[in-house]
């Protein structure tokens, strides 16, 4: 079985994101429904961002927004001034938001799982809807666990990056909120150095919680995607500060993916 050259995140994957990040859904929903009580399933959504006439973006389920003409006002001709026929505008959306609910018989959603992505933490738009439909889950009395496993962008975690120690303040970092504290946020650094954790995932309050463990999921990504060679011949993503920069050159010299 291929492996890299890193013991927990390998940086290099993210420049393969959007298939890691697609396999890492498939993967965490299969060792999530291995654990879960008979009446809870873990499954796979998606939420789309849509954007109309350079209008606020909003989150949306459909796979096409159809919308009827009279949102865009009345269609004329450009000559005569008079109306014409009024077509049925259907906007494409620009992305694709994937992660993993768990929900119970009747659809309840108890926990959401996002791995983020570049597109969460790139730019004003994506940070902002990522934003809301964070604040969305937790004021819809939902447990949010999320896994930041990407360098580039901006910090989104809920929590303010104000009131995380300094010395917890890691490449790259997880966060777990419990609707029954909602004050609280368990808070999981994780270093470069380091085998990424286990990562206790809330259910209701009366189950136990289960357990995610993100290094098999890892490893898993980087052995079926067979990015044992490709993914080092790319430039790195992502800000390193200077320590971890030389560990990690160091790394790939050790590996023989760097002379």
């Amino acid at each position: 079985m291929a492996t890299s050259p890193f013991p927990g995140m390998d940086p290099f994957l993210e420049d393969v994101w959007p298939e890691v990040h697609a396999s890492l859904i498939v993967y965490a929903r299969n060792q999530i429904n291995d654990q879960l009580p008979g009446d809870l399933r873990a499954k796979i959504e998606r939420t789309l961002s849509v954007f109309a006439n350079d209008a606020a973006d909003r989150s949306v389920r459909p796979d096409v927004h159809v919308s009827e003409v009279s949102e865009f006002g009345s269609f004329q001709s450009a000559q005569s001034g008079v109306a014409v026929a009024d077509p049925v505008v259907v906007t494409r959306d620009p992305g694709r938001y994937r992660h993993v609910e768990i929900a119970d018989s009747s659809g309840r959603v108890i926990t959401a799982i996002e791995f983020l992505s570049p597109w969460n933490k790139v730019g004003k738009r994506g940070q902002q809807q990522y934003t809301r439909k964070q604040l969305e889950f937790m004021e819809a009395g939902v447990n949010l666990v999320e896994i930041d496993l990407v360098r580039q962008g901006d910090y989104v975690l809920a929590p303010p990056l104000a009131d995380i120690p300094e010395d917890r303040r890691t490449p790259y970092m997880i966060c777990v909120y419990r609707d029954i504290t909602p004050d609280q946020y368990a808070i999981y650094p994780v270093k470069l150095q380091e085998p990424l954790p286990n990562i206790a995932i809330p259910l209701r309050p009366d189950d136990r919680d289960v357990v995610l463990q993100l290094q098999p999921l890892i490893d898993a990504c980087y052995h079926d995607g067979r990015y044992s060679r490709s993914v080092y011949e790319r430039e790195l993503s992502g800000r390193f500060d200077a320590a971890d920069a030389a560990w990690l050159t160091a790394r790939l010299r050790e590996a023989g993916h760097r002379q």
